[in-house]
């Protein structure tokens, strides 16, 4: 730990003279999906619904209990702790329910497959104060871990911490870069196929959807996502990260060789590119505070969205 913290003090030196944030930026809306208003589920017929590779079955009910996450693949992981399977009725939702048993979570959220104990329970310490909030006020997914962290027990906190540490990531995210993208609407706090069908131009944009949309909406945590990102992102993205391309310190500095993490610093490799350029945003426009967070901003108080949507991509190109 001494090690980490002098990393970090020597890190806060280097790039403390950030230049500051555009008060005129734009939020990415694409990385930050919110549903129309009125959007309802499909009702349930009652049917048991079955995935690949699973003897499980469940109603879409039963996929839909906040307090009992589908588990199709009980052999991918350890047993689950209550308050990862169960939670705590009736507003402790379980944590296995958003970020998946196997702790992969989905773009709306997080993975926490493999970070330490230690920087997850900060985050959930974070929530829980008001120092971690979202661009996006009407975020549902950062509004309902705000609710559940004010709620949780440091007990409970750890044992859920020490569960997610102790998985092992695994490739989750398929990262194409690519000129068009298939339209997308918002569904399920997360880009999906629109209807309609057809393409358009990808922009500076990430569009980060289902590999099958079925799968997801069932909960599958076998069923991973694609990330279409502008051509020539990935390498951009690899030359801010690795020698700063002039505007930040590289990255592995404070995340680690291979970005995989140092200490309680969590790792960025084969993460969520939403996710990732969700939180750049947030550190960019002080509505993520928090231990560490002022290296942070010091960091990204230079990047441009075209940046950010670089670093992002990169970064979900690596291997967990």
């Amino acid at each position: 730990m001494k090690k980490v913290a002098v990393v970090l003090t020597y890190a806060f030196l280097v790039i403390a003279a950030g230049v500051p944030a555009d008060a005129a930026d734009s939020l990415p809306v694409w990385a930050y999906p919110v549903n129309p208003p009125g959007l309802k589920p499909a009702p349930d017929d009652g049917a048991l619904k079955h995935v690949p590779n699973s003897a499980a079955a469940y109603t879409l009910t039963q996929i839909r209990d906040l307090f009992s996450p589908p588990d199709w693949h009980p052999e991918n992981h350890p047993a689950m702790p209550d308050v990862v399977g169960r939670g705590n009725k009736p507003g402790q939702f379980a944590c296995g329910y958003c970020h998946l048993p196997n702790g992969l979570g989905r773009p709306e959220n997080s993975s926490l497959a493999g970070l330490s104990a230690t920087y997850i329970a900060q985050q959930v310490a974070d929530f829980r104060s008001g120092v971690r909030k979202s661009s996006e006020p009407a975020s549902l997914p950062i509004n309902l871990m705000v609710a559940v962290a004010k709620l949780v027990s440091d007990e409970d906190t750890k044992i859920a911490a020490e569960y997610f540490a102790s998985l092992k990531p695994a490739p989750w995210i398929r990262v194409v870069e690519t000129e068009t993208v298939p339209k997308t609407k918002v569904g399920g706090w997360m880009l999906i196929a629109d209807d309609s069908g057809g393409t358009e131009s990808i922009g500076q944009r990430i569009i980060e959807m289902p590999e099958n949309l079925e799968r997801t909406e069932l909960r599958d945590s076998a069923s991973g996502f694609i990330a279409y990102v502008p051509v020539g992102s990935i390498r951009k993205g690899e030359a801010l990260i690795t020698n700063g391309a002039g505007k930040i310190t590289p990255c592995a500095i404070c995340h680690g060789t291979e970005l995989k993490g140092l200490g309680p610093v969590p790792a960025l490799a084969g993460r969520s590119p939403s996710y990732i350029a969700r939180q750049l945003y947030d550190f960019k426009h002080g509505v993520r505070n928090g231990q560490w967070a002022e290296l942070m901003k010091s960091v990204v108080a230079g990047l441009s969205e075209e940046d950010m949507v670089a670093i992002a991509a990169y970064t979900a190109s690596l291997a967990p």
